[in-house]
């Protein structure tokens, strides 16, 4: 099929164009500038060149996003905007890349991506909802981020299930194959770890010498990720590459 990734020179993105490829599909990668192999320019934040991107596309992988800037801006108006621009006539499957628990936990960036998947979900089109647990890459850059000298605070209790990136890329392109859901479908790391687990296993492997320390943190946001609010539920798929394994490669 003819398909559009949106963030298609992002780091999901990066392992996803490829699998699609192989798989014999004639893959664009949107982004604001276009760059690399079969890149199209796209800006989910203005609406420029969207269009242009969008036409044709019967399958789109929609993975743009924008933790660190404005996500309503991005995340939940630039889904409207995609969604005007698409040729509904040809789109077969619209496939949406979030986050395991959207739905749960009271933090802003989580509440702008379910709020995308509401526009996607009102808007008729033929839509999966891909919710993701955390890569092993942002584990690291979060804990880097955190260490302080000696010393790496860790929330306590906090509980995650990280995932490697390049088998959520697989499951993507499974579920692309596959009749949209108009629903949640869920994929998640082999194994439930701590946040303390997660910093003794990365400061062992990168950071020999750093002491980790849990601290008890105080709020709704913190008690959600203590009660499980970013674990897959039962009926997730998931991978099979540790935290523990990501780190020795």
């Amino acid at each position: 099929m003819d398909v559009l990734v949106t963030g298609g020179t992002g780091q999901l993105g990066r392992a996803l164009v490829p699998v699609l490829q192989a798989a014999g599909h004639q893959v664009r990668q949107m982004s604001r500038r276009g760059t690399g192999p079969g890149g199209v320019r796209g800006d989910l934040a203005t609406g420029r060149d969207l269009a242009e991107a969008a036409g044709g596309a019967e399958l789109v992988v929609h993975a743009a996003s924008d933790p660190r800037g404005d996500p309503w801006q991005v995340d939940v108006a630039g889904t409207r905007r995609l969604v005007q621009a698409l040729d509904r006539a040809r789109l077969q499957h619209l496939v949406y890349v979030s986050i395991v628990g959207v739905d749960r936990v009271p933090y802003g960036y989580y509440r702008a991506k379910f709020a995308a998947e509401q526009v996607l979900l009102a808007s008729g089109l033929p839509v999966t909802l891909a919710r993701i647990t955390q890569f092993h890459t942002f584990v690291d850059e979060m804990l880097a981020t955190a260490r302080r000298g000696p010393v790496l605070p860790v929330p306590m209790s906090w509980q995650a299930a990280p995932v490697d990136v390049a088998e959520a890329a697989d499951f993507l392109a499974e579920v692309a194959g596959r009749p949209a859901t108009g629903d949640v479908v869920e994929f998640g790391g082999p194994e439930v770890l701590t946040a303390a687990d997660l910093a003794r296993a990365w400061a062992a492997a990168r950071e020999p010498g750093v002491h980790v320390v849990a601290t008890p943190l105080p709020g709704r946001l913190s008690a959600a990720f203590r009660e499980g609010g970013v674990l897959p539920g039962p009926r997730a798929e998931r991978g099979r590459r540790t935290y523990a394994e990501h780190l020795r490669a």
